[in-house]
């Protein structure tokens, strides 16, 4: 982290109201209590939200902050089908897989802990505030560092190990050969709890850390139900059974559903395996600007496409 963006950090600062921050104690009824088995757990943490009983039932989602359209359906999807079925889903409110395991919770009504490396007050990456606060609302943001904390380097790995200390199991959705998700699996073997992994393309730089864990001996994740049969037996009795809807598929029927059903073809069919800017869409489509912009905005209204980091899109299917 550059000295311009520690400087900046009060720009980064969430909305988050002062009188909505606690601190909490080791000794305290709300202390998770996963990590009061942890050795050298912090005696403090500071808390949005609130943390639950049911959450010693959870389960971290981590992954590549440069994740790819499918590392985001895999990690949202893992998110909504655990979170629906009384599993907490646990992340670090990152770029990329995090970000979309904590929503795919969301959407389905289940319970997610952010754990952060900074104060609770300092959403890093700045775009996650509102995320922060649907999270906070439906779970927990905490962080061992005092409120008003910038996010320097050195408070992540500390962040990665409460990751693991609070989940029974770590998963990784894509992971680059020295990414940091990879020190939170570590963490988690090394505090014995389940390592589990989803592979991705052979060919993609975003998968060899994955797919290194899964040769070492992480469980291999294709569902939900992967990640089930890895917890210890008590607690695969407390996940409770949930009928999830199957996803929609991607091609869609457009006629009669839009104003200018032969244009909004066209804008969708410009996005691919990849994510696209606007610029890109612009240049594929041939459309103005304007025009552009106004079909992605219906195309969001309805469901049909995402904006994900960085002011690209995805088909709502693939991110």
């Amino acid at each position: 982290m550059s000295a311009g963006s520690v400087r900046n950090a009060a720009r980064i600062r969430s909305t988050t109201d002062a009188s909505d921050i606690r601190r909490i104690a080791c000794a305290d009824a709300e202390y998770p209590a996963q990590l009061l088995q942890v050795p050298s757990m912090p005696e403090t943490l500071w808390l949005c939200g609130r943390i639950a009983e049911d959450d010693a039932l959870a389960v971290a989602v981590v992954g590549s902050r440069r994740a790819t359209p499918y590392g985001l359906e895999m990690a949202e999807r893992l998110g909504a089908e655990l979170g629906a079925r009384g599993i907490t889903i646990v992340s670090g409110l990152a770029r990329g897989i995090d970000s979309a395991a904590h929503r795919g919770a969301l959407e389905a009504g289940g319970r997610t802990i952010a754990v952060l490396g900074t104060g609770v007050d300092v959403i890093y990456p700045p775009e996650n505030r509102r995320l922060a606060r649907r999270i906070a609302e439906r779970g927990a943001v905490l962080s061992q560092f005092a409120p008003g904390t910038p996010p320097l380097p050195q408070h992540f790995p500390a962040r990665n190990r409460i990751i693991a200390g609070l989940a029974l199991g770590v998963v990784v959705v894509e992971a680059a050969e020295r990414s940091g998700s990879l020190i939170t699996a570590g963490f988690a073997a090394e505090l014995g709890r389940e390592v589990m992994a989803v592979p991705g393309r052979v060919t993609s730089p975003e998968s060899c850390g994955a797919h290194r864990l899964i040769q070492d001996g992480a469980a291999l994740v294709q569902g939900w139900d992967d990640v089930v049969a890895q917890l210890p037996l008590r607690w695969q009795a407390c996940v409770r059974p949930c009928a999830v809807p199957k996803p929609t598929p991607h091609d869609v029927a457009w006629t009669g559903e839009w104003s200018d059903g032969e244009a909004v073809r066209r804008v969708y069919e410009t996005l691919g395996e990849e994510p696209a800017t606007i610029d890109d869409i612009i240049e594929k489509s041939g459309m103005t600007s304007g025009r552009a912009a106004a079909l992605l905005l219906e195309l969001e209204l309805a469901g049909r496409v995402r904006q994900i980091d960085g002011k690209r899109f995805v088909p709502a299917g693939r991110g």
